[in-house]
């Protein structure tokens, strides 16, 4: 049965120590995403700790439009790509090498040597926002804290976690804390009482452990309060979360017809061209009629 609290971005402040946070779970979403393709359960995990780290860091911003993270190696896991629009829309996909893959955990070492990017498209804008880091340490949360370190924004603290539940169903969870900006800036002495509290957060924060950031009963709200009703928790409006491809019979005509028509029949097959999405994995067929139409007025 699925939680009241399943399946949202939760926002939160703890107002004695000008943190702010996020706490991600998800549920049916995630179970939606990684069920349309037949991944290895390693895979899978993978992808769907991607899916949460890309929702936390996406509604850790101000935007319209759509926010990608992007993994991609040298190893088992070619890539890895989950994105989400800032009303909550979620779609993802990987590529690997099964032969590759052996017995191997869900961690970076399956991506091999690669970078780790995060892209925010503006909707209506051709302007796109984007940060690069090498992908270090051995889980994806922290490649991500590496990218802050790197690139000095503001300090934050991640945590994300995936498994599958007794039925078979995917679960996942994360949280995120980072310091808000003051006047000023953002750094604070080393023994300041700003440093303090954030020490004190990531060492709460490190007590959550991947059960709870996955459990079904543990409501969102009743999790934030366990870990840090001493720092005076308050929960905002939740953003829900969905499933949601952006494929369309439209779009993959748009796409047909911006290309070349000799290099369209490279791919023809038995006289009908399959276009099939990596995202959610539908395929549009289209037999010889259907091609034609698109090109009516366009010469042979």
């Amino acid at each position: 049965m699925q939680a009241p609290s399943d399946n949202l971005i939760l926002p939160f402040q703890l107002e004695s120590s000008h943190l702010r946070g996020r706490l991600v779970r998800m549920g049916e979403v995630l179970d939606i995403i990684l069920h349309q393709h037949a991944y290895p359960d390693a895979v899978a995990e993978l992808l769907a700790e991607a899916i949460v780290i890309a929702s936390l860091l996406a509604s850790s911003l101000k935007y319209d439009g759509v926010f990608t993270l992007q993994a991609k190696g040298d190893g088992a896991v070619r890539l890895l790509v989950a994105d989400v629009t800032s009303d909550g829309g979620l779609r993802a996909y990987s590529q690997y090498d099964k032969d590759k893959l052996g017995d191997a955990a869900a961690d970076t070492k399956l991506l091999g040597k690669g970078f780790l990017a995060f892209t925010c498209a503006l909707a209506g804008k051709d302007d796109r926002y984007q940060g690069i880091v090498a992908l270090e340490g051995g889980t994806l949360a922290e490649a991500v804290q590496h990218y802050f370190r790197q690139s000095e924004q503001v300090p934050t603290g991640i945590q994300a976690a995936a498994r599958r539940d007794a039925e078979g169903h995917w679960r996942g969870g994360g949280l995120l804390v980072q310091r808000m900006p003051r006047d000023g800036g953002i750094n604070v002495e080393s023994f300041s009482p700003e440093a303090e509290n954030w020490t004190r957060a990531m060492i709460v924060m490190g007590t959550c452990t991947p059960q709870e950031l996955t459990d079904a009963a543990l409501p969102a709200e009743t999790l934030l309060f366990r870990l840090f009703h001493e720092e005076g928790v308050r929960g905002y409006d939740p953003l829900p979360l969905r499933h949601q491809c952006r494929c369309s019979q439209a779009r993959v005509e748009a796409m047909l017809r911006a290309l070349p028509q000799t290099e369209i029949k490279d791919f023809t097959v038995e006289g009908r061209v399959t276009v099939t999405c990596e995202f959610c994995n539908k395929s549009y067929a289209f037999d010889e009629p259907a091609l034609a139409a698109l090109f009516v007025g366009e010469g042979a």
